[in-house]
């Protein structure tokens, strides 16, 4: 009989801090006496998350992890449930949606019933949809209440461990409203489970948790995902195994083979745990791009150099030219010119790149980049013109939002640029899980902001011009 292949039982990435002792086992022991039996990968991430300290507390006060779809991993968080309500624990274990929350009281009722314990002897529960609750009777304290997120659930309330299942929905708002009620706790701890976020996943906690766990900004906190590290081939089942830890065991091969789509990138988070290395949902608020508004007028870098960029919508029907340059701190100064129709001709864009101080354009529209390149050239106008690739379009975007959160970007709140950026989000590009972007205001020309990007990556990258030095 041939031997069942299954997937990776370790994570791919992880964050755990070093610990000798751990109540993972009573945590398994408890669960596989359901006539269920933990995997090998869900007993390992029991191990790490129920570690003790040397004062015999939660040494992960936070815990996160991220696995592909139909793993079972919110069956870590029932195990991690059952242990913490029969040993005196009080639990809140929020969900997105209410139906999962109420799946997960159903489940934890059913492990426990046949791991013997008897409702109505050691425990009783109250049924009422999306405000769920078991109790423990032996006198501990111990209780589960189950809740669907929102802005205002849990005020008031205190509790010893806090579940966050599906994290990728948990948005800053529920977080403020959430982080408080293990705040009284003597031994805390939050978890929070889920899948990359997606073009329609609204939370950006479980991103921001995972990018300062893993680069070491987070204390006592750990982590761990099944996932790839660039975008890949998903239908490669080399990688299925890779990423999929229950592929073998509650997945199979023909489960995925049948679910692949032609969307890449969806298939890449869904099945292989991708994390692009942005949030889809969320691109720059007013409030951010308000904080590096230069109140002074620009002392500018000398010799004056100045890049433009262009760009050519193709479903506004206009046209934006912006400018960039830098200061003599070493910072960029970008600002928008104008914004018009494109069947006003390019003469106006001429008439800018004619400045003595231009040095480069970078411009981006299919169809029309060469119209305007070849009236440069017609008009002898000496400011060089560049027509970018789909890859040079990614990388400036990425430069921009990396620049503008480094502090390095300096602009004087021009009206129509606010609307433009305060209304943006990113959008898929490119094979390789670039982002573009997206106008979500009807009215609002998102080319103003695409310009400004360009501008912005010619200046960024343009080399120091050393001066000539003659010796005689």
């Amino acid at each position: 009989m041939a031997e069942i292949r299954l997937g990776r039982q370790t994570p791919t990435v992880s964050a755990v801090l070093p610990y000798t002792e751990s109540k993972g086992q009573e945590a398994i022991d408890l669960y596989n006496k359901s006539g269920r039996t933990a995997q090998e990968w869900q007993v390992l991430m029991l191990y790490d998350i129920m570690a003790l300290d040397h004062e015999n507390l939660w040494l992960h006060m936070k815990f996160g992890w991220s696995i592909p779809r139909r793993n079972g991993k919110s069956e870590v968080l029932i195990i991690r449930a059952m242990y913490g309500v029969s040993h005196g624990e009080k639990i809140l274990y929020t969900a997105h949606r209410t139906t999962t929350s109420h799946n997960a009281w159903e489940k934890i009722i059913e492990r426990l019933t046949k791991a013997g314990y008897v409702e109505g002897e050691d425990f009783k529960t109250m049924k009422r949809f999306g405000l769920e609750v078991i109790e423990w009777l032996d006198g501990s304290g111990g209780i589960i209440n189950f809740r669907t997120r929102s802005s205002k659930g849990g005020l008031g309330e205190g509790y010893d461990l806090l579940i966050i299942d599906e994290a990728q929905e948990y948005t800053a708002d529920q977080e403020s409203a959430l982080k408080y009620v293990v705040t009284d706790s003597k031994n805390p701890q939050t978890l929070m489970c889920g899948t990359p976020p997606t073009a329609v996943s609204s939370g950006t906690v479980f991103l921001s948790y995972r990018r300062d766990t893993l680069t070491g900004k987070s204390e006592s906190s750990g982590w761990a995902e099944w996932s790839v590290p660039v975008l890949s081939d998903a239908h490669d089942p080399e990688l299925w195994y890779q990423t999929n830890p229950s592929l073998g065991t509650i997945l199979t091969e023909r489960t995925i083979k049948s679910e692949l789509g032609e969307d890449d990138v969806d298939a890449n988070i869904q099945r292989l745990g991708l994390w692009l290395k942005y949030n889809l949902k969320s691109a720059i608020s007013k409030e951010e791009w308000l904080e590096y508004v230069l109140t002074d007028k620009p002392v500018l870098k000398t010799p004056v150099r100045i890049f433009y960029g262009v760009k050519y919508s193709q479903t506004s029907g206009n046209v934006s030219l912006s400018a960039a340059v830098k200061t003599a701190d070493n910072q960029i100064f970008v600002e928008s010119i104008d914004c018009r129709p494109i069947r006003d001709g390019n003469q106006w864009i001429l008439d800018f790149l004619r400045n003595p101080h231009a040095e480069k354009v970078v411009i981006d529209g299919a169809g029309k980049q060469n119209i305007l390149a070849d009236n440069m050239k017609d008009a002898s106008v000496k400011c060089k013109p560049l027509l970018p690739k789909v890859s040079e379009i990614i990388e400036a975007n990425a430069l921009f939002e990396q620049k503008l959160f480094a502090e390095e970007i300096r602009h004087k709140a021009q009206p129509a640029l606010i609307q433009a950026v305060a209304n943006c989000e990113h959008r898929n590009i490119g094979s390789n899980g670039g982002f573009g972007y997206t106008s979500i205001l009807e009215g609002a020309d998102i080319s103003l902001l695409e310009s400004l990007t360009l501008a912005h990556w010619l200046c960024a990258n343009a080399k120091e011009k050393k001066k000539q030095v003659i010796h005689y």
